[in-house]
């Protein structure tokens, strides 16, 4: 990959329902000297868009090259200078010789449906998730890393435990705001923001509408753009377009305003309905019995109910 037009040619050929990865070669100086590598994410609070996590990796003596590229705190960093680091990563000769990175593209139908299904995924679990697997990807990969730096997800004490019991062997360093303080994460977020930008900006709608992100804005719930787009682009019965993260409260708030009230019939084995029909709503609510008398987890995700063993 040599240009920003080949990374956003690499995103519009993935579907936008599903989850992708993008990486770098592996230089030759990052299999062959021991490696520090970062993690950081974009994109982990706005209901519209993919959140995306990226890491970066470059040999610990030559943290002078991130620095000269400019990889400082990326939150501080407009859009283009975002833009120009990473484009000098990708053409340089003293960033492919030292520099690789990767990322992951999760999609918002992916998080959605990971916070809905029965046994439910968090938006935190989803997150670790994708960076111990983007850590394991370049360990597999070839190159040599002893230093992992990760901006933390919920307590970095914890994390950092968890992280140190996956990789061992390797010296594992999680912090609150580590975009701002070590310059392996801020490069890792750069690529992680720059691969969302452009994965927004290159979106298609595959429930047929034309706009671009000019029309729709960040993705952040206080962004006018956003609202306006929440606000109008509904279907009454088919819900909001897989740009949506329909599990966000600001999304679920105006489907139960604006989208059709669906209703639910219990059919038994021979095709006869056995019980009125219900609102979707009270799937989600229990009765005052069942609050008495709460079922095992285990039995719940087994559909299993007791019996009688004389009967």
């Amino acid at each position: 990959m040599k240009s920003l037009k080949e990374l956003k040619d690499v995103i519009k050929s993935n579907d936008n329902f599903k989850n992708f990865f993008n990486a770098s070669l592996v230089p030759e100086n990052c299999k062959s000297q021991p490696c520090m590598l970062g993690v950081d994410e974009a994109g982990r609070g706005p209901v519209l868009g993919p959140m995306v996590y990226g890491v970066a990796y470059c040999p610990v003596d030559k943290k002078s090259v991130l620095v000269d590229l400019g990889c400082a705190d990326s939150k501080a960093l407009t859009e283009e200078k975002r833009d120009d680091i990473l484009t000098k990563m990708l053409t340089e000769s003293d960033s492919l010789q030292n520099v690789g990175w990767t990322s992951e593209v999760i999609s918002p139908n992916y998080i959605s449906n990971s916070m809905y299904k029965r046994a439910k995924h968090s938006l935190n679990e989803v997150s670790m998730n994708s960076a111990i697997d983007l850590i394991k990807q370049v360990c597999a990969s070839g190159a040599n890393i002893t230093e992992v730096y990760v901006d933390t997800v919920g307590p970095p004490e914890k994390y950092q435990a968890k992280l140190a019991l996956i990789f061992p062997d390797k010296k594992i360093t999680v912090a609150k705001k580590a975009d701002s303080i070590y310059p392996i994460v801020s490069a890792a977020s750069i690529v992680a923001k720059v691969t969302r930008d452009h994965a927004l900006k290159v979106w298609t709608f595959l429930e047929g509408l034309e706009m671009d992100c000019s029309e729709f804005g960040s993705g952040y719930p206080g962004d006018p753009l956003t609202k306006k787009f929440i606000r109008e682009q509904i279907d009454r019965v088919f819900g909001y377009p897989l740009l949506v993260r329909f599990s966000w409260s600001t999304a679920e708030l105006m489907l139960q305003e604006k989208a059709a009230i669906c209703t639910f019939e219990e059919v038994d084995d021979e095709g006869t309905t056995k019980k009125p029909t219900k609102s979707i709503s009270s799937f989600f609510s229990t009765s005052s019995n069942e609050r008495k008398r709460k079922k095992h987890k285990f039995f719940e995700e087994r559909y299993l109910t007791l019996g009688n063993a004389f009967e």
